[in-house]
């Protein structure tokens, strides 16, 4: 499976309990794809999935699955502390409907590289499904580096790798070591102009879920090569972008999200909404954007 355009992480709408909202959550996957999205990604970090339970993780990809409709890709975000739970994981994610995996390192130990490249051999053996690496280093403390995909360059199910080391002279590293090997991912926000300069195939995003059309038309802009029309685009978008990078991004995406188009703000704890100074900053950034989007239709 060869996957490329811009595959949101799906935020997971809740109620003002802390309760899923499933009809808003299957409205905001019907209005990505038919935004143009490529993909679509559930259970990532920015879904809360560490913080629901497991049958509240299933019933998110069945309704999901529901709404999709094999129109795109869909695929589960894998987020787990003990191999056995991982393999599990992947094993039910196939079950009920998942077409692939994003799968992050343990939740519970900082991995060496071996231990790293065996995790995800045991999780690419679990099931069918492609599985693609969260590589996020900034936040979970393990790098799936060069040296550790290159023990995980024979296992046929890692298709794709999310870079998000921040560090953008990586791209073009992975390129030089595997080629095309693997289909790499920009996993931050603000970094995907600069690295769809350098040959990334796709982009997992953030505030995609906020501007679906926009960020579509990014991607497809630059990707085909006219840097000089999707800059204007980038530019304008950057200083929301920046929130995705945020320790608080699952609060501010989803205050975009409802700043953009109604859609509930509300995060499970142990997050809590934000406010104040804090609110307002993030809500003058979005208004603006909101505004210059609206001088440029």
């Amino acid at each position: 499976m060869t996957w490329t355009g811009v595959f949101p992480a799906v935020t997971t709408k809740m109620d003002a309990s802390g309760t899923i909202d499933f009809e808003a959550t299957q409205a905001s996957l019907d209005r990505l794809i038919g935004n143009g999205v490529s993909g679509v990604i559930v259970l990532p970090m920015l879904g809360e999935n560490a913080a629901l339970t497991q049958a509240e993780r299933d019933a998110v990809v069945r309704a999901a699955k529901e709404v999709v409709a094999g129109r795109v890709p869909l695929l589960s975000g894998l987020a787990e502390l003990s191999t056995d739970n991982a393999i599990a994981a992947a094993r039910n994610y196939q079950k009920l409907g998942a077409e692939g995996l994003m799968v992050f390192p343990s939740l519970a130990y900082r991995t060496d590289r071996r231990e790293t490249a065996a995790w995800y051999k045991a999780v690419a053996g679990a099931s069918d499904l492609p599985v693609m690496i969260y590589n996020n280093p900034l936040a979970y403390k393990v790098d799936v580096d060069v040296e550790t995909l290159k023990m995980l360059e024979d296992v046929p199910g890692i298709v794709a790798v999310k870079e998000e080391t921040g560090d953008i002279r990586r791209v073009t590293d992975l390129f030089n070591a595997f080629g095309d090997r693997f289909d790499i991912f920009c996993g931050v926000d603000d970094l995907i102009l600069e690295s769809l300069a350098l040959g990334v195939v796709g982009w997992v995003s953030g505030m995609t879920n906020a501007w679906p059309a926009e960020c579509v038309k990014l991607f497809e802009t630059a990707k085909r090569g006219d840097f000089a029309s999707a800059l204007p685009l980038y530019r304008l978008l950057t200083p929301a972008f920046h929130l995705d990078t945020d320790v608080k991004l699952v609060q501010y995406i989803k205050l975009a999200e409802h700043l953009v188009y109604g859609a509930p703000e509300h995060v499970r704890l142990p997050r809590l909404p934000v406010v104040g100074e804090e609110r307002a900053r993030a809500e003058a950034i979005i208004s603006d954007t909101i505004a210059s989007l609206k001088k440029r239709s």
